[in-house]
């Protein structure tokens, strides 16, 4: 053994079994304090490592109980009972084998135990860079050729996240490729502090000034609560900020801009840019009845709205097939030309419309001008197996769904379905109500009034991954991007999250080659639409992050789910995360459904989750090789997360006019 290593020795094994070591400390102190030959160490704290040498490798091994037994010598005093000598007390820490470390500075750590120590064998205290070898953390800072090939310069291996509780002074670390390039999770009780480790995570990342720092970086916040915008108002120049806001009013002025580097706008969703599926949910439409109606009309709103002529004769069929059905009804001839009308203001062809057929459905003496011959034309366009259009996300007005959800209907009780209105009553209210409601309206923009990058649906999602075309170039113009959905109620926060994650997610599937553009998604509160059971609001957006939890990876799509409700989030998103941040939890039913989603994690670990102080966490996973308690470092500036000031709102002087605005 090396002469630092006797210096740093606190005590002899005195039990070995291959789950449970004992070390009995060196006698002469009062407390489980030992002064190294670098620094004062305290030994005593549960979490902390003891190393153990065993041929050229040491044990490494987990402090997990500490105890002391008074010396024989000690006796009785006057009038009293048995008082510990606290200096001759024998003291003993109870530790659990984790893995080997090479005796060699340049060895890597590996779990699990294959050579145990020796009875007596020394134990020793563990230095920060063995600490850094444990974590492997070591290449902190990779040392890279310039940009331009004068000199170095550098770049971050591992990211610091904060300081340890166990071990004095010492930095914790997160590996990059392991943290970003995995799915992960923060966790923690309303208040403890998940907002600033996300930010402080965050700006720590971008905190290098230097050429490498992480320019290709792509962060899409889905803020619903609104915190995240003053969090990084003072990132560097260099780094392009995109602050998006749900606004009620989907055609106001963007947000004023805070900075050079912000840019601002209003979030606007294109209707025809939702799969059939997410109609359907948001719809609520039924299976069996509702959903190939459904189907049905989104496939005529963009048959009509095409301009290819090679689909006039579809066209021309189901307009005839309707209008028959129209003409043969037992309405009144006043109302069947009302509805004519109504139906061919919006769907005609050059053959049926309007300008057409006016004059064969005039009403004079309560009879139509030539009704035998409007429907002799009709006749002529009727086709025989015919299969009903697809929907094709061509652009189409929001007003117009619901007309040829009436198309739609026609067209089933041409066929015989004569009850199929009544089955899809709840459908179209429903789509009335949407069509109505104001927090609805960022979908409902008609597409005159988008810009051509919001129409076309690559520049679209391109805009939101902070690219822009240029040259038949992509130009980076952003790294993070906030979606501020703070004004949003949760049935609006699942469609637009859902519906942005899916296209995303297409977008990064169509890349060539794929996995070159990373993108990690952050879900703030994401127990809200990332829900284990489905609400009984509008879509199911959990389908989409399950799916992106299990094949985002290959793709270059990762989540960071962060919540204070563990057992509601998705138990699928939940177990593809490698990487957890768990601050506070008291709740039983979260910590048994941590428990469950991290099986590897121990028992001791899980302890303490319940007494975690604020802006301390438990990080376990990937980008770290053993779970380790840590103090977040301090964020600045902060997220709008803090707690109110109760003492200050209440006790002022009378008068005094409240901050409180009316927006």
């Amino acid at each position: 053994m090396s002469n630092d290593d006797k210096r740093r020795a606190i005590g002899k094994v005195v039990s070995v079994a291959a789950d449970k070591f004992v070390v009995e400390l060196n006698g002469g102190t009062s407390n489980f304090t030992v002064v190294g030959f670098d620094d004062i160490h305290y030994v005593a704290r549960l979490g902390s490592f003891v190393v153990m040498p065993a041929q050229s490798e040491y044990v490494v091994a987990e402090v997990v109980g500490l105890r002391e037994k008074d010396a024989p010598s000690s006796g009785y005093r006057s009038g009293e009972g048995i008082d510990m000598d606290k200096a001759s007390s024998a003291k003993y820490l109870d530790l659990v084998p984790v893995g080997m470390l090479p005796q060699q500075r340049d060895g890597s750590f590996r779990f699990g135990v294959s050579t145990y120590p020796s009875l007596y064998a020394d134990a020793l205290y563990v230095l920060d860079e063995e600490l850094d070898r444990i974590f492997e953390v070591q290449g902190a800072i990779d040392v890279v050729p310039a940009p331009k090939g004068d000199g170095v310069a550098t770049r971050f291996n591992a990211l610091t996240i904060g300081t340890s509780v166990v071990f004095k002074d010492y930095a914790v670390k997160i590996r990059i490729d392991e943290f970003f390039g995995g799915h992960s999770a923060v966790l923690g009780n309303t208040g403890s502090g998940k907002s600033c480790t996300v930010a402080t995570v965050l700006q720590s990342l971008f905190e290098k000034k230097d050429e490498f720092f992480a320019r290709g970086a792509t962060f899409l916040l889905f803020d619903v609560n609104g915190e995240y915008r003053s969090a990084f108002a003072q990132l560097p120049s260099t780094i392009s900020r995109r602050y998006v806001k749900l606004h009620p009013n989907p055609m106001s002025e963007p947000p004023e801009v805070g900075g050079d580097s912000e840019s601002t706008g209003v979030f606007r969703l294109p209707h025809w840019f939702m799969a059939v599926e997410e109609w359907e949910l948001l719809l609520r439409a039924s299976e069996r009845t509702q959903q190939p109606v459904l189907r049905t009309a989104l496939g005529l709103s963009t048959l009509f709205a095409g301009p290819e002529h090679a689909l006039d004769e579809l066209r021309n069929h189901i307009l005839a097939s309707c209008l028959l059905f129209i003409m043969q009804s037992d309405a009144g001839t006043p109302s069947k030309k009302d509805r004519i009308v109504a139906l061919l203001a919006t769907f005609k062809t050059p053959e049926i419309n309007l300008d057409v057929v006016r004059p064969m459905i005039n009403v004079s003496f309560g009879e139509m001008k030539n009704a035998v011959g409007f429907s002799e034309l009709l006749t002529r366009h009727v086709r025989d197996d015919v299969a009903m259009p697809h929907y094709a996300n061509r652009e189409f007005r929001f007003d117009d769904l619901e007309k040829a959800l009436d198309l739609a209907l026609l067209y089933e009780e041409s066929h015989g379905n004569k009850q199929i209105r009544d089955y899809c009553a709840q459908m179209v209210t429903r789509l009335k109500w949407i069509r109505d409601r104001e927090e609805f309206a960022f979908l409902r923009v008609p597409p005159e009034h988008l810009s051509e990058d919001e129409r076309d649906v690559s520049r679209f999602v391109e805009g939101y991954l902070g690219l822009s075309r240029k040259n038949d170039q992509f130009v980076r113009t952003g790294q993070i991007i906030i979606l501020d959905m703070n004004e949003a109620p949760d049935e609006v926060v699942e469609v637009a999250s859902s519906v942005m994650a899916r296209l995303i997610f297409e977008r990064l599937r169509k890349a060539d080659p794929r996995n070159r553009l990373p993108v990690n998604m952050i879900l703030e509160e994401a127990h809200r639409y990332i829900a284990e059971r489905p609400t009984s609001h509008a879509i199911d957006s959990s389908r989409i992050f399950q799916r992106i939890a299990k094949e985002g990876r290959k793709y270059g799509l990762f989540l960071t789910v962060a919540s204070q409700r563990p057992s509601e989030l998705s138990k699928t998103v939940l177990s593809q995360c490698s990487n957890f941040v768990v601050h506070r939890i008291q709740n039983p039913d979260d910590l048994a459904h941590i428990r469950q989603m991290t099986p590897f994690i121990s028992d001791s670990v899980m302890k303490r989750l319940p007494s975690l102080p604020k802006q301390h966490a438990l990080i376990f996973g990937n980008s770290v090789n053993l779970p380790i308690t840590f103090k977040v470092r301090e964020v600045n500036p902060r997220p709008k997360s803090d707690d109110a000031a109760i003492r200050e709102l209440w006790f002022h002087r009378e008068g005094t006019i409240s901050d409180f605005c009316l927006s």
